[in-house]
């Protein structure tokens, strides 16, 4: 057994064949030196988010985009929260992301939820993941699997965390 850090992945993806899409990064994912893959959540169908930053034109097209495909992975690792970040953008780059727009469309979308209990911030990387406690997308599967999990900054469990979100977006298991 891989000595290391319990750490969480949000996984997504709307374009091609999502499910498919997702299933190639966990089996990516699992096949990195230094992670070892503890669970995977179900996958769920789930409509986008459009972030509150996008302007009107951006707001209409990204309306119209397919709806996502969202898991979350628990991890064991003994990478560092930076090294695995890009462990994590190898698996996306190789499976040909192209980072275009925020919130639109994404063959694979792998983040960095939580590392363990550390609080973790420099250029390009915060964990926990600064959005996750708005989004249901990320709870919903994150609860499957962890719902007992303390956020480190809130101190509070992924279910409360869930349980207090005003988020109607739907967020089906499939």
């Amino acid at each position: 057994m891989l000595k290391g850090t319990l750490a969480y992945i949000g996984i997504g993806a709307n374009l091609d064949d999502p499910p498919a899409q997702c299933r190639q990064a966990v089996e990516r994912l699992s096949g990195v030196s230094g992670i070892t893959l503890e669970r995977v959540s179900s996958f769920y169908r789930t409509e986008p988010v459009i972030p509150e930053s996008a302007g009107r034109k951006q707001r209409g097209e990204l309306e119209k985009q397919n709806w996502f495909v969202n898991a979350a992975a628990e991890i064991r690792t003994v990478l560092s929260p930076r090294d695995l970040l890009k462990e994590l953008q190898h698996i996306e780059n190789s499976m040909g992301r192209i980072r275009t727009i925020a919130g639109g469309p994404r063959i694979i979308d792998l983040d960095l939820l939580l590392y363990g209990q550390e609080i973790y911030e420099e250029e390009g990387l915060t964990v926990p993941h600064p959005e996750m406690h708005r989004r249901l997308f990320v709870l919903e599967p994150l609860c499957e699997i962890a719902s007992y999990l303390i956020h480190p900054v809130f101190g509070v469990s992924m279910r409360g965390l869930k349980d207090r979100l005003d988020d109607n977006k739907t967020v089906e298991r499939i």
